[in-house]
């Protein structure tokens, strides 16, 4: 009986060495491609943050394939180019399995040729202009029919707006979003001379001229709505005017694109109350899911007064559809984790699920908000979840494309030619 229980707990030692030894084994090293200085730091940080908490709530969990994570971070600086050289830096000298990063379509796009040359694999977290599908990344942000298009059937069907001004930022996101509404404005039947469209530097101040003219559209007492894809600090100024030209929300909604509980945070809403946005996911949802990602990470953080915003669930999105992906193929090499995410299902924090498409975007629902004092949104409005479209319907080059990885190896298939077309569009 001795040397029975001597050898059980000899055996029960050994596994449990052996578990530790897994856990303790080579790190599965994840790659954080975020702005930590610069103009976007603001934002991209806390993207950061988010990557950290899932790595940190992850090795709580016993790892990954019995191996710890560890996040390696690298500062971009909200300088386009050094985003490929940073990229090129995780994937060849820190040997990362994996990349969570970018903002704006201008850092996606520098890291793009350096992700699909070194067949690394990036989770994109942000809403963007849509007209892209590699092969390397998965984009867990909003496409085009996830955001815009919904938000200007809102206006029109709800606010009864019939003239539009589309202002942005002169940059790529604002002018293919924009070439698509406007696309899907005329449409919908509404004439050239009702649809005003402006741009505007990163950073721009003087808004006097521009809010005269967007007032000016109304004239004929139709009424107007502005959907914004102004960037930045620039809203500041843009909302002030509006204000000081006595212009309200009920006058004239403005619905944005790139306004959230980041950019409203420590501002004077005064001027915003009323004006709405669109987005996947509000602080204010109010689910289990939510209320326990808010919980966790006020714990991480350690301020109860951090908000929360929508690229941070599309990162946790990104994350847990990863391990999931990496579980299945029971490696972290790139090949077979694309072989196995397509189709993983995983929880929001707004009371369903994503799935990744085969055009390696997500399911998502469509959020309206209205902003409060508090700098919160109330929603007054929620969809059920809709596939991400890669190419949108509204541009005559791209309607005849889809997007499948797993069945046809191509992310720019032409349904009329049936051929894979090799450049990517113009937009």
């Amino acid at each position: 009986m001795r040397k029975l229980t001597g050898l059980l707990m000899l055996s029960s030692a050994m596994a449990l060495a052996g578990t530790a030894w897994g856990q303790e084994g080579e790190p599965i090293k994840i790659g954080v491609l975020h702005s930590l200085s610069g103009t976007m730091a603001i934002s991209e940080t806390t993207l950061k943050d988010t990557v950290l908490m899932m790595v940190e709530q992850q090795n709580a969990k016993g790892g990954l394939l019995g191996r710890p994570l560890e996040a390696v971070v690298v500062d971009p600086a909200s300088d386009w180019p050094l985003f490929a050289e940073k990229a090129r830096e995780l994937l060849t000298v820190s040997d990362v399995d994996v990349i969570f990063g970018c903002w704006t379509s201008v850092s996606r796009k520098s890291v793009l040729p350096v992700i699909e040359e070194l067949n690394g694999l990036l989770f994109y977290p942000v809403q963007y202009e849509g007209e892209e599908s590699s092969k390397n990344v998965i984009y867990t942000g909003a496409a085009p029919n996830q955001q815009a298009i919904p938000a200007v059937d809102y206006m029109a069907e709800e606010l009864g707006v019939e003239k539009w001004a589309l202002l942005g930022t002169d940059y790529v996101y604002p002018r293919t979003t924009n070439n698509i509404l406007e696309s899907y404005l005329a449409d919908k039947g509404v004439a050239s001379g009702d649809i005003f469209v402006n741009y505007t530097p990163f950073g721009h101040s003087d808004w006097s001229k521009i809010v005269a003219d967007v007032v000016a559209l109304g004239a004929d007492g139709k009424k107007v709505g502005v959907v914004s894809t102004i960037n930045g600090d620039a809203n500041v100024g843009f909302y002030k005017e509006l204000a000081a030209a006595g212009v309200s929300a009920d006058d004239i909604p403005v619905m944005a694109f790139s306004v959230g509980e980041e950019e409203l945070a420590g501002l004077d809403t005064t001027n915003l109350v009323g004006h709405l946005a669109a987005w996947n996911y509000f602080e204010t949802a109010d689910t289990p899911e939510n209320a326990a990602f808010i919980e966790e990470w006020h714990k991480f953080i350690g301020d109860d007064e951090r908000v929360t915003n929508d690229p941070m669930e599309a990162t946790m999105l990104g994350f847990n559809a990863w391990v999931a992906a990496v579980e299945a193929a029971g490696t972290t090499d790139v090949d077979p984790v694309l072989d196995k995410i397509v189709g993983v299902e995983v929880p929001n924090l707004t009371g369903g699920t994503a799935t990744v498409l085969p055009n390696h975007h997500l399911t998502k629902p469509v959020l309206i908000g209205e902003i409060r004092e508090d700098g919160q949104f109330d929603i007054v409005s929620q969809t059920e979840p809709v596939p991400g479209d890669a190419w949108t319907d509204f541009l005559p080059e791209s309607a005849v494309l889809d997007a499948d990885w797993p069945g046809k190896e191509c992310g720019m298939w032409n349904t009329e030619t049936g051929t894979c077309v090799q450049v990517q569009s113009n937009y």
